[in-house]
């Protein structure tokens, strides 16, 4: 841009200079040929002057010179005239005219060779006897005013087309720094029109070529995590979900696993009506996204031709029973006309796990569960239970709300940090976690006082109070750059956004060194309201940066990084674990880095626990990761 506005300056002034130029070069040889033709004019009346006299002084001598000469030398406004012969004066005439500050012009020759007759003039010079009429002065005036017109509308159009070379350049920044939006929205004066037009279209063709990617990279996913029949998530999709909620194989928080099974026994002719049956599956998998659409992180999964499995994360043992009764009811209502045996066709097992419990270690309960169910040759459900439940989870809706408050006003929450390194191990930034103290003074783990904030509405108080400790606690300590993940709640919070653009525009240099974290899969059920995309785009004007995390945990489109213009993108843990040994996974990164490879989105890999892992995932172009392996999450405020 700096180039070529130096160029489209040099251009204007070459012009400017060159016009000048021409404009100067005109006007010295008008000026030229003005003078040179009134002293030609001067010199030929002065011959005729000598001719009437050598006439004259054949015929009759000097005789009579009184008679004519004096009136014909005042009109060619001689000041002194002498005729002499051989150096002596035959007659003489001065005038009283004023020989003016240009003084005079002097003419001596002889006339006449024979008797050496010779004649001196002194005439005034011929450009103090002209003056200019006011017609002459005219058309001087409006000869110069169409110069000055035509000058200014030349200037003014030469500026108009180097406007339109300044948008092109303007246009070829933009799309150099990743800015397509920005230059796809520039096209409306750019010349010339021609090349104008050609951005325009490769500028769509690169964004039809983006989305093809992601497409692309849509439909590898769907065909390696998706069941082709019902279009949710497969087995190895289930896995790796239920995987991602561990730690150290060790489940993090409590929930419940379901398994729904329909008895392959019951349905006869199962070769001969496979169209049937698909209907017959696809119908169930419709009837239950709506039942479980109100708990958070839920996997549902078809683990086997005829098995469903659910997870529900942070749900309690009565609303697992709850929650099992009404998916058996509901179930039930769909008809299948090949069901020999109405009454004893489908079964649901449930196990409740709580923090710690293995995986594998829950799903043999599941089972054992859906075997209980079976062997009571009825459609019921079985629930698995150890009688160890969560005692946090005994505290009702309005007994966390108490809690959650008393902590805001007394400031029972503290923070922690774990690091984010890129691949040469330098400190990208940090990711700030959030724990609460009861009364007891016991941590209370984010996984569990989340979604009971969210059930009570306080996460955009929650996390107000957070992002007020990391700007004025935490980062006037040092120099590092902190993530701080935001809830869809405080993000379409009118009162949240007002507190955080004012705080933002009084803390500007504190601005740049934060990033706002979203998870995926609410940013893509939220993404058409008007007041998240709205406050996005004010956090990213403020100087923040904008991060997505647990991508790859649904199977979505990544084309949103795009048009939100997301500065990092989190790789989920269900992804990157064991991505050493899944070439699945591998593919699925490589394709997601290759669709952002002219964005300016940076993939990180969340939860990397072994080296395997994050040498792999070097290799397949991840910079920067985070996780037990790099750097466990540590204590950096208490109470806030």
């Amino acid at each position: 841009m700096k180039l070529t506005k130096i160029l489209t300056k040099k251009l204007t002034s070459f012009w400017l200079v060159s016009l000048a130029a021409v404009a100067f070069v005109f006007l010295l040889c008008a000026l030229m040929s003005f003078v040179q033709l009134t002293y030609r004019f001067q010199q030929n009346k002065v011959a005729e002057l000598e001719s009437m006299i050598v006439t004259h002084y054949q015929q009759q001598g000097i005789a009579q010179l009184d008679t004519w000469l004096p009136a014909v030398l005042k009109a060619y406004h001689v000041v002194q005239f002498q005729l002499l012969l051989d150096q002596q004066a035959l007659y003489s005439y001065q005038s009283d005219v004023d020989r003016g500050e240009s003084g005079v012009t002097l003419y001596q020759r002889i006339i006449e060779p024979q008797t050496a007759l010779s004649v001196r003039f002194e005439l005034t010079s011929p450009l103090n006897n002209y003056q200019f009429s006011w017609y002459e002065l005219l058309i001087l005036f409006i000869g110069f005013g169409a110069i000055s017109v035509f000058v200014r509308y030349g200037l003014k159009w030469i500026t108009h087309e180097l406007d339109g070379v300044e948008l092109l350049a303007l246009r070829s920044k933009m799309i150099i720094e990743g800015d397509i939006q920005g230059a796809k929205l520039s096209t409306a004066k750019g010349r010339p029109r021609l090349i104008n037009r050609a951005i325009s279209k490769l500028i769509n063709d690169l964004e039809d070529a983006q989305q093809e990617r992601g497409r692309l990279d849509q439909f590898i996913r769907a065909n390696t995590f998706l069941d082709p029949v019902t279009e949710i998530g497969n087995r190895l999709f289930f896995e790796n979900r239920l995987t991602a909620l561990s730690h150290d194989n060790k489940m993090v928080a409590y929930g419940v696993v379901f398994l729904l099974e329909f008895d392959d026994d019951a349905l006869m002719n199962v070769q001969t009506d496979i169209e049937a049956n698909k209907a017959f599956i696809t119908q169930i998998v419709a009837i239950i996204p709506p039942l479980v659409s109100e708990y958070t992180d839920v996997i549902f999964a078809r683990r086997s031709r005829l098995q469903l499995a659910i997870v529900v994360p942070q749900l309690s043992l009565a609303e697992a029973d709850l929650l099992a009764d009404r998916l058996i009811r509901r179930c039930l209502l769909v008809k299948h006309h090949q069901i020999a045996n109405h009454d004893n066709y489908l079964h649901l097992g449930a196990a409740f796990y709580k923090a710690g419990d293995q995986p594998s270690q829950i799903i043999e309960e599941a089972e054992m569960a859906l075997r209980a169910a079976q062997l009571q040759r009825l459609n019921t459900w079985f629930m698995y239970d150890k009688g160890a439940v969560d005692k946090e989870m005994a505290k009702g809706s309005v007994r966390w709300r108490s809690f959650l408050e008393y902590a805001l006003v007394n400031k029972r929450f503290f923070l922690l940090q774990q690091p984010v390194l890129e691949s040469d191990n330098s400190l990208l930034h940090c990711e700030i976690f959030s724990r609460v103290r009861d009364n007891q003074n016991n941590e209370i783990r984010a996984t569990l006082f989340i979604p009971m904030a969210n059930k009570c509405g306080l996460m955009p108080q929650v996390e107000r109070l957070i992002v007020e400790q990391v700007l004025f606690n935490v980062m006037p300590k040092n120099d590092a750059i902190y993530c701080v993940n935001l809830s869809m709640d405080t993000l379409t919070s009118r009162a949240f956004t007002r507190w955080i653009q004012s705080t933002l525009l009084e803390h500007r240099p504190l601005a740049t060194r934060l990033i706002f974290e979203v998870s995926e899969d609410l940013f893509i059920k939220h993404q058409q309201h008007p007041q998240l995309a709205k406050t996005l785009t004010m956090l990213s004007k403020m100087g923040a940066k904008l991060s997505v995390d647990h991508v790859g945990k649904q199977v979505v489109g990544t084309h949103y990084i795009q048009t939100y213009d997301f500065d990092f993108v989190k790789l989920d843990r269900s992804i990157i674990r064991q991505v050493h040994e899944r070439p699945e996974n591998q593919l699925y990164i490589r394709s997601l880095i290759g669709g952002l490879l002219r964005s300016k989105a940076q993939v990180i890999a969340e939860g990397v626990e072994i080296l395997e892992e994050w040498q792999t995932l070097k290799i397949l172009g991840v910079s920067a990761a985070q996780g037990p392996f790099l750097g466990d999450i540590a204590l950096i405020a208490n109470d806030v």
